[in-house]
């Protein structure tokens, strides 16, 4: 007796065996794992910094060293990884498998909050940290181009409003906007001229920050209204920058533009990216690490 005979002795019975596996196996691909191997999420959590100018070595002596000070201190930390380049640090932090992951952003920002003291006060802005995954690499990279906008225009609008809204996808674990920056207003000073005016280029510095103060300056107290009066002469393009007088003596004045040239750019012009010979800004979505890798870039795409 064949192994085949009673499948075709029988063939209403095998049909409906066949249609029945048929039926089992569409039921098992639609649960299949995302990956063939057991998915453990490491802890991590990276914290950035920037000081824009700084070249890596002062950023690893000022910013990286008081942070990692602090940050060596949090119970549960297997490694610590910290990489410097210009104008930016990063330090990566991963924690003992079975730590909670927020508890262990509490101690983060605790530790951060007291590393301020140390770092240097011409920060942009304050560190910040966020949750990683390591073994996650991008499944799916938007590039938005136009030709009308600047690329730092369409940076603005990708790194405040379209990504902080494909970040809320389910499944979506974090989004990176690269390929430009923010926009900026690029001083370039002439040494020469600097020298031959009697210039440092720390009257020049204290010459831009007076001319962007922000601060209050009190109140109108009327018997009906009160109305509060701040200083806020917050300078956003090269042409406001040009007037600026660093140095004044009996009547003459020297003025911003006549000892460097100003103009409108970027924070870093040292990123960009290229789409159909077209520049480009690039959003790189990467999954969080139990979410599905083919259904994480079709919602994102949808929302």
């Amino acid at each position: 007796m064949s192994l085949s005979e009673p499948f075709i002795r029988r063939p209403v019975g095998t049909t409906l065996l066949a249609i029945g596996l048929f039926l089992v196996g569409l039921v098992a691909y639609q649960n299949l794992p995302v990956a063939s191997v057991p998915n453990v999420d490491f802890p991590m959590i990276r914290v950035s910094a920037s000081r824009p100018g700084a070249d890596p070595a002062v950023m690893a002596a000022t910013v990286a060293a008081p942070l990692e000070r602090r940050l060596g201190e949090i119970a549960g930390i297997d490694q610590i990884t910290s990489t410097s380049s210009l104008g930016s640090t990063s330090i990566q932090l991963q924690f003992a498998i079975g730590r909670n992951i927020d508890k262990a952003a509490r101690d983060v920002q605790a530790a951060i909050n007291a590393s301020l003291a140390d770092l240097p006060t011409d920060l942009p802005s304050l560190p910040n940290f966020r949750k990683a995954n390591s073994a996650a690499a991008p499944v799916f990279i938007l590039a938005l181009t136009s030709k009308t906008l600047s690329p730092s225009a369409i940076y603005d609008v990708a790194d405040t409003v379209i990504a902080q809204r494909l970040a809320q996808v389910p499944g979506v674990g974090e989004v990176t906007v690269s390929g430009a920056d923010q926009p900026a207003v690029r001083i370039q000073l002439n040494p020469v001229l600097l020298a031959n005016a009697g210039i440092a280029t720390d009257d020049v510095r204290t010459a831009i920050i007076n001319a962007n103060a922000l601060g209050p300056v009190g109140t109108f107290d009327g018997g009906r209204q009160a109305e509060t009066i701040s200083i806020n002469p917050q300078m956003r393009t090269a042409a406001q920058f040009r007037n600026i007088v660093i140095k004044s003596s009996t009547g003459n004045f020297v003025r911003l533009s006549d000892v460097a040239t100003i103009i409108d750019a970027t924070r870093s012009s040292r990123s960009i990216a290229w789409f159909n010979k077209q520049p480009a800004v690039l959003l790189q979505i990467t999954k969080q690490g139990d979410a599905n890798a083919s259904s994480t870039p079709s919602t994102a795409s949808r929302r």
